[in-house]
């Protein structure tokens, strides 16, 4: 009787180390967790392939509408051609923004229909979803880039530097379009519905897109738009994709982008974790 009573506590003991490590998830883990959670969100793209067509068709119809009907009073008309070299880089920004308000939707979409209820009963870290969701997302931007220097191309574009600038002006656009991502996650996990997470995104996406040098020059602006263009990050972002693929200074722009990056993503992502947390 006396051993199995001292047994009993020691059993006790030993065991609690291991149920208060239960809720810690590895490295390894957590990055299978990611896989997994990728592939079921691509496994949802090919079951719906719809949801693709912003990213196949919105470089499409913006090159062409942006080159024919802003290119002719920007540049002249019968020179939409000059145009494309300085529209294109630019508009690289303007993907990375509107695919990234696709991963709010989306998010707010997975809560409505009760697909977080069955994350919440697995052992998988929280921020794995979110980062899942990203994953996929910048694959559909890296797309959407990919299809915009296509037309880009075939349009008339042409590469004042080099190939390893253009790669370096694709990686800064995802760079900043993957930072972006947690804001709209963030609205997705405070707004009810995903028609007010469009709607607020919306009134963000459109001051940015065109108070900024993606499609003219800031100094053809009124001095107040001039001034705000110079400290929205969508012109930076615009500016060191173009002096990247044309040629110029770079340094000053990238860096911005990448601060810039850095501190919304500092700011906002460990905000939509703990919201996503809370939620769940």
């Amino acid at each position: 009787m006396s051993a199995t009573t001292a047994a009993g506590p020691a059993t006790k003991t030993a065991a609690m180390p291991v149920a208060a490590g239960e809720g810690r998830i590895g490295l390894r883990s957590n990055l299978r967790h990611i896989g997994a959670l990728a592939r079921r969100n691509m496994l949802q793209i090919k079951q719906d392939p719809e949801s693709m067509f912003d990213a196949v068709l919105m470089p499409v119809i913006f090159t062409l509408l942006f080159v024919y009907v802003f290119g002719g009073a920007v540049s002249g008309k019968g020179h939409q051609h000059e145009y494309v070299n300085y529209v294109v880089p630019g508009l690289m920004a303007m993907m990375g923004m509107n695919i990234s308000m696709a991963v709010g939707t989306g998010i707010n979409d997975d809560f409505q229909k009760g697909v977080m209820d069955r994350f919440r009963t697995m052992p998988i870290a929280r921020s794995s979803v979110l980062i899942a969701k990203i994953v996929v997302e910048v694959g559909r931007m890296l797309i959407a880039i990919a299809i915009l220097l296509g037309m880009g191309f075939a349009l008339g574009m042409s590469i004042g530097t080099d190939v390893p600038h253009l790669f370096a002006a694709i990686a800064l656009s995802t760079v900043f379009g993957a930072s972006l991502m947690w804001i709209f996650i963030l609205l997705g996990l405070t707004m009810k519905t995903a028609q007010a997470v469009q709607g607020v995104a919306m009134l963000v996406l459109m001051p940015l897109q065109f108070g900024s040098s993606i499609f003219a020059k800031p100094t053809t602006m009124p001095g107040w738009l001039e001034g705000f263009t110079k400290v929205n990050p969508l012109s930076n972002l615009a500016d060191a994709a173009r002096a990247l693929v044309n040629g110029g200074a770079v340094a000053h722009s990238v860096w911005m982008t990448l601060a810039w990056s850095v501190g919304i993503t500092a700011v906002t992502a460990p905000l939509a974790v703990a919201r996503f947390r809370k939620k769940t």
